[in-house]
């Protein structure tokens, strides 16, 4: 066991890299007797440190104490809450979302100076682009000064050779160095960070305090870091910073499942560690503990054409080299290919449809085929073992099973034809809380105990599924509200009593005014939280919801609707629900539809639908890789609005097409989460024009043919058959003209 010194482990997929960090923190306390509070761990989300924490306090005797075991940003966060004032920073600042720092260049928009960023029509329109700008240059740990400098040298070069283009560009860049300085300011005035400030900011409490650097590296002996492939510039920097000078740092991750690019992750940092740490050991985990070998042996051919920007390639490379007697044709000195510790032989199969509806019921037939197999050798098994029959069959579940769509968009149509197919299934988004039906309707309750008059807002309630009333009765009610300039209110208050419509919407009709009359009262003197209890219970939405056999679902999305109103009445002045639906409407003008948290004990069982991202870190029995076609996977490449200057970015990028790389990695991490089958598949019509040609990762893997090779091949292959035509009728006219002679 490694015990000091930079340590570097390659995880590949489903080889247990959790159990791998967990087990040497656990020996480092036990075996080591390393006292806790002298060992870091750093990861990226909250989940995967609580479930870290966990699993280190299942291996200690006495549990998990004085560990300091965080993500990158809550760690960055202690340090700045304890030191901030070292660097003149309040210790007391507020940490704002993405949609508060959108409201505050809103606010201050006229202190920006936004020239070439303002457009006339829609002086708004960048402020997402500037902010996402900002962000990634805090990623590669580029301040406002630095910025600025480079902004002034630019200029200066062009002043040399005058040019409009050149005079034009030099303007934009000092307009956006200007801004970030601006931006910057702005938050320091509102006593407020953002998440990108937390690695900056620690990173310049270390390097201008000295003192309080030599503090933590006395007090960390130990580093460990998990994805490590998943850092960004600034973070790598921070724990190099800390590391030194023993360099005690562990760090764990997979160059093949780095898939974050669009978030500031650094594929170079893995790909650097071993220049960065010369001596640090290697270890390599290849046995794979939950796919079968045909998908691994296809995974791991398919990821190769990456080469040469993989790690692997990149250490049999230095290798050879290295090694004098390393021949052509010898074993090479590592290898990535993963062994399946799993004997079965997998499923692996492409599916090729018409049409998108074709390709989704393609996709719930083989769900259903493989459920009810699974079913029936269940079955089969019980009565051969005479045991119960249930019991078995409870072994079978719609949570084997996974739909991994590229992007959110891609979803609804396999989530109709699951519903058609009487598949209970389950879409993961990690946003979208205020654009689902059920949240729509209740917001737009809100609404109306604040404004009776908003037409379109009762409309959409008299058609919810809580307070739908007859359509004829409602073109009535909405015909006669024209007819006498009425609003809608006004024209149910009528119709609540009359006999032109039927009774179940008069009753309707009847009950929901009543609603909107009390709980408008209640609105006034309560707070949002118990206004919106009061609601879901008067209005019988709970007993409807608990009807339905996909419960579980909405009350998921209930229970995340109270966690945003607690938030929300923990920060509001006024916890009104007038004050609570202005914030979800802000929000949603900042583009914040509302985040979104999947259950963490995996839910009920159901088909998940998810994107590639979503899956990672996850595994199914059976994965379908869907829509695999041109320009949805791999997508287009989307560059960011404003991109950042070559010359400021830090990190060594990998020649190549990066994009296509990046891709190409995220199909691996979706082909690596199947543990017994594998279904890719694809349709010719998206409902577009043009027919849609097979994604070129089919091509790579060998499910597809090139059209073009094929088309060029074929043209090659037709000229030189007419050469040989030409040639053997040349030949039979010099025989026929012999002859002649």
């Amino acid at each position: 066991m490694h015990e000091n010194g930079p340590l570097l482990i390659i995880a590949g997929a489903g080889t247990g890299k959790t159990t791998v960090i967990t087990r040497r923190i656990a020996w480092l306390i036990l075996e080591k007797k390393i006292n806790p509070d002298k060992i870091l761990a750093l990861t990226f989300t909250e989940k995967a440190s609580t479930e870290m924490e966990e699993r280190v306090d299942r291996l200690l005797p006495y549990g998990y104490v004085d560990l300091w075991i965080s993500t990158f940003h809550s760690f960055a966060e202690k340090i700045l809450r304890l030191h901030g004032l070292d660097i003149g920073l309040p210790t007391n600042f507020r940490l704002l979302s993405d949609s508060e720092q959108w409201f505050l260049v809103r606010k201050n928009l006229d202190k920006f100076n936004l020239d070439y960023y303002r457009p006339l029509g829609n002086p708004t329109k960048f402020i997402h682009a500037l902010l996402r700008h900002f962000s990634r240059a805090k990623d590669e740990e580029i301040g406002p000064k630095e910025y600025l400098a480079y902004a002034e040298s630019f200029k200066l070069d062009k002043d040399i050779t005058p040019d409009e283009s050149a005079a034009q560009e030099a303007a934009r860049l000092a307009e956006v160095a200007n801004a970030y300085h601006i931006y910057q300011k702005i938050l320091l005035e509102n006593n407020a960070l953002d998440f990108g400030d937390l690695i900056n900011y620690a990173l310049k409490l270390f390097k201008e305090r000295p003192n309080i650097l030599e503090l933590y590296r006395k007090k960390f002996k130990y580093i460990l870091v998990d994805e490590f492939q998943d850092t960004n510039w600034a973070q790598y920097e921070l724990i190099k910073l800390l590391a030194e000078p023993n360099n005690n740092l562990t760090v764990v991750g997979d160059d093949d499942q780095s898939i974050y690019k669009f978030r500031g992750a650094s594929i170079s940092n893995i790909l650097t560690f071993k220049k960065d740490f010369q001596k640090s050991r290697d270890i390599l985990l290849t046995e794979n503990y939950r796919s079968t070998q045909n998908i691994l042996d296809l995974s791991y051919g398919f990821i190769q054409q990456n080469n040469p920007n993989r790690l692997e390639a990149q250490m049999r490379a230095e290798g050879a080299e290295k090694n004098a007697d390393y021949a052509e044709g010898a074993l090479p000195l590592i290898s990535k290919k993963l062994v399946a510790q799993n004997g079965e032989a997998g499923i692996i199969e492409y599916i090729a449809a018409g049409t998108q509806e074709q390709e989704a019921r393609q996709v719930a037939e083989k769900i259903l085929q493989l459920y009810n197999q699974s079913l029936q050798s269940k079955t089969q098994d019980a009565k051969d073992k005479i045991q119960d029959t249930r019991s078995k069959m409870q072994d079978s579940h719609w949570s084997d099973f996974a739909v991994l769509v590229r992007s959110n968009s891609g979803a609804d149509i396999f989530m109709r034809s699951f519903e058609a197919a009487g598949i209970p299934f389950e879409f993961l988004a990690s946003r979208g809380l205020f654009t689902k039906p059920l949240i729509m309707d209740i917001l737009a309750y809100f609404r109306l105990l604040d404004n009776y008059h908003e037409s379109s807002t009762l409309y959409r309630l008299l058609t919810s599924s809580i307070f739908a009333i007859d359509h004829n009765d409602l073109v009535k009610i909405l015909n006669e509200g024209r007819k006498k300039s009425l609003s809608l209110f006004e024209s149910c208050q009528i119709f609540k009593t009359s006999p032109s419509i039927s009774e179940s919407s008069r009753k309707i009709i009847g009950s929901l005014l009543n609603l909107i009359e009390k709980h408008t009262a209640a609105a006034r003197i309560k707070p949002a939280s118990r206004v919106l209890y009061d609601v879901i219970n008067d209005s019988g939405l709970l007993t409807k919801i608990l009807k339905k056999p996909d419960s579980y679902n909405f009350v998921n999305l209930l229970r995340q609707l109270f966690k945003k109103v607690a938030a929300f009445e923990e920060s509001a002045s006024q916890p009104t629900v007038r004050e609570f639906v202005q914030s979800i409407d802000l929000a949603l003008e900042a583009g914040d539809e509302g985040s979104l948290e999947n259950p963490e004990d995996g839910g009920p069982d159901t088909v998940k639908i998810m994107t590639i991202h979503g899956a990672k870190g996850l595994e199914f029995q059976y994965v379908f890789v869907v829509q695999m076609v041109d320009k949805r996977f791999p997508t287009i490449e989307r560059k960011d609005p404003i991109e950042l200057p070559d010359a400021l970015i830090k990190e060594i990028l990998p020649e190549g097409d990066i994009h296509l790389e990046e891709e190409r990695r995220l199909m691996y991490v979706a082909m690596t989460r199947a543990k017994r089958g594998l279904f890719l598949t694809s349709a010719e019509d998206y409902g577009g024009a043009r027919k849609k040609k097979p994604s070129r990762f089919l091509i790579e893997l060998g499910f597809a043919k090139d059209e073009a090779k094929e088309k060029k091949k074929s043209k090659i292959d037709l000229a030189v058959e007419e050469m040989k035509a030409n040639d053997k009728s040349s030949k039979l006219k010099v025989k026929s003209s012999k002859l002649n002679d």
